[in-house]
């Protein structure tokens, strides 16, 4: 069996569904039927890919899109488990792929009240929040662990304006929630797929024009570069 970054990926993802965490390098060896340190070498390659984000100097997974595997100001629960999602985005693709009756519990610009975002038989009840991208698509992962800190929920537009001002943080793109729990099901809708691979920045261009993201922040070059 080839050790492709797609056969990894989707290991390692229907493993935190199905158990709540990550697995380790030896349980993944004994899944994918290989060797510890061929699954090690793979990790690595993975991260290199961005596919996946390791501890320093480990092989301990710290995320992989959409799930951290440490606490986050993002909170998904089902009636089995409870997982954590990066950001506002990562955990609407969160809840895409658990594919059941979700509740998302966050802090609103991680900072205010806490909020709860009910996901029922595959549609979001709360339709009057607001995800705001400050980080632009093509510095995402100069810093993924901060980019993804940051993309939060608010109130509204105001609400981003003055938390921009508060934390000095340049104002980005400001989306209606529904509008991004849409977008999150079709990025994170192969994720599960053995024979997943990262977008193109041609292809990932394509799915921010399907849902009128036109800010400069999701402005990146066309290519075949994997995104």
């Amino acid at each position: 069996m080839e050790l492709t970054h797609g056969l990894l990926h989707s290991t390692i993802l229907q493993f935190i569904i199905d158990h709540g965490f990550a697995p380790h390098a030896a349980e993944l060896a004994a899944l994918l039927q290989t060797s510890e340190p061929e699954v090690i070498k793979a990790l690595n390659a993975l991260q290199d890919y961005h596919g996946v984000v390791l501890h320093p100097n480990s092989a301990r997974i710290s995320v992989i899109h959409p799930f951290s595997l440490a606490p986050t100001n993002f909170t998904v629960r089902t009636a089995e488990r409870t997982y954590w999602g990066n950001c506002a985005w990562c955990s609407l693709g969160a809840a895409a792929l658990l594919n059941r009756d979700v509740t998302i519990t966050t802090v609103l610009g991680a900072d205010r009240q806490q909020v709860q975002i009910h996901i029922r038989d595959g549609e979001l009840v709360e339709t009057g929040f607001y995800v705001h991208f400050p980080i632009p698509m093509t510095q995402a992962w100069d810093n993924v662990i901060y980019t993804c800190s940051t993309m939060l929920l608010f109130d509204g537009v105001q609400d981003v304006e003055r938390w921009c001002q508060q934390h000095r943080i340049p104002q980005g793109d400001v989306q209606p929630m529904a509008n991004v729990w849409n977008f999150a099901k079709i990025w994170y809708g192969n994720h599960l797929n053995p024979r997943w691979e990262k977008w193109t920045n041609q292809q990932a261009l394509d799915i921010f024009q399907q849902f009128g993201l036109t800010h400069t922040v999701w402005q990146i070059a066309p290519s075949a570069t994997r995104f």
